[in-house]
């Protein structure tokens, strides 16, 4: 199987290469497609995706040519999209949504000589790769911030979709918030939404209500982060710096930089090398940070605290769900000296310690 896999993208990088002579005939270079839930401006999942994507054009040049394609949503509509542009003759396509998985796969199977890469998540086939970037990891180094900046030792948590994904990240807030202040408790509002700015601002303004004075979200606006500047509490960022949609009350933003692994792909198809082994890459790779730290509300040693994590991350020695950690019942989940695997990480479904209320059934 092994070998036949090999032979595959081993023709698919003979055809690769003969639309890259000559290289400067743009119209003969390879076509790669990009797919969006959103559209680059909402500031956060869809604008991060698309900054990648720019990073990786300008990386190539003439040697590919991009198309974009907006507001896709997550259902059978999305098939239709992605098996157009595999009949158009794209030979890279990228979709960049969760709720894109099983259509993709299914338009995948039918074009055995596309490469399929989809973001975020944990399904396969011979030309379909999975990817994805750590920002549970950003989420600590946050919950680090939070710690130190809360009054109130409450946080809030706008969330969007009950997935791993974002469980994992109310976890990991928690627990770097915990590292420093073992006092504090993370509540938390589902909006069963990737994209409500209404929505999300409700979720802020109750989360506020109920005493939260640092928040973070999930989701994909830039509408927490604004409210908190309104109600004069302190906020991050998300999968962007949202820095101008609320100065004062911004302490961060937690950035994914897509264009790491969306230039090192491309890279890959076009010399043959492409595998569809699952990429998971974050800080050690530069595909994720907590960044544009505001110096002015964050005290010294709690700048100096993140720092320290972030090296200690990125050196690859240690992670967030190192334990010991325990549950919200207090029931130890991760035994001192043990760090979750990648498969448990990727179906948690359970909150650490200090995280208050159910998860969603």
């Amino acid at each position: 199987m092994r070998r036949k896999m090999l032979t595959t993208f081993a023709a698919a990088a003979l055809a690769l290469a003969g639309a890259l002579a000559p290289a400067a005939q743009a119209a003969d270079a390879p076509s790669v497609a990009f797919v969006y839930l959103g559209n680059p401006g909402d500031a956060g999942w869809t604008f991060a995706h698309d900054a990648g994507s720019k990073e990786a054009e300008a990386k190539f040049g003439s040697k590919i040519k991009v198309t974009r394609v907006e507001n896709v949503p997550e259902s059978a509509d999305s098939e239709r999209v992605f098996r157009d542009l595999a009949s158009k003759g794209n030979k890279v396509i990228v979709g960049t949504s969760f709720g894109y998985q099983d259509f993709e796969l299914k338009v995948a199977k039918d074009f055995p000589d596309v490469v399929f890469l989809h973001a975020t998540g944990y399904k396969k086939g011979p030309n379909f790769g999975t990817y994805d970037v750590r920002m549970y990891q950003g989420a600590y180094l946050a919950g680090v911030v939070a710690g130190y900046v809360t009054k109130t030792n409450t946080l809030g948590f706008v969330a969007s979709v009950p997935i791993p994904e974002v469980v994992r990240n109310i976890d990991a807030y928690t627990l770097g918030a915990r590292s420093v202040n073992p006092k504090i408790h993370t509540k938390v509002i589902w909006i069963n939404s990737w994209f409500d700015p209404g929505k999300e601002k409700q979720a802020a303004e109750t989360l506020i209500g109920q005493g939260a004075d640092v928040l973070l979200q999930n989701t994909d606006s830039s509408a927490t982060l604004a409210t908190a500047s309104e109600k004069h509490v302190h906020a991050f960022g998300w999968d962007s710096d949202m820095k101008k949609f609320g100065p004062d009350a911004h302490l961060g933003s937690v950035v994914g930089h897509w264009g790491v692994y969306y230039t090192a792909a491309i890279q890959q198809v076009l010399d043959g090398k492409w595998t569809n082994a699952p990429v998971w890459w974050g800080i050690p790779q530069k595909a994720v940070n907590l960044e544009d730290l505001n110096s002015a509300a964050i005290p010294a040693n709690g700048q100096k605290d993140v720092a320290a994590k972030r090296d200690q991350i990125a050196s690859g020695k240690w992670d967030v769900f190192t334990g010991p950690i325990k549950d919200q019942s207090g029931a130890e989940k991760v035994p001192a000296g043990k760090t979750l695997a990648d498969p448990e990480l990727q179906r948690i479904n359970w909150y650490v310690e200090g995280v208050d209320g159910a998860l969603p059934k």
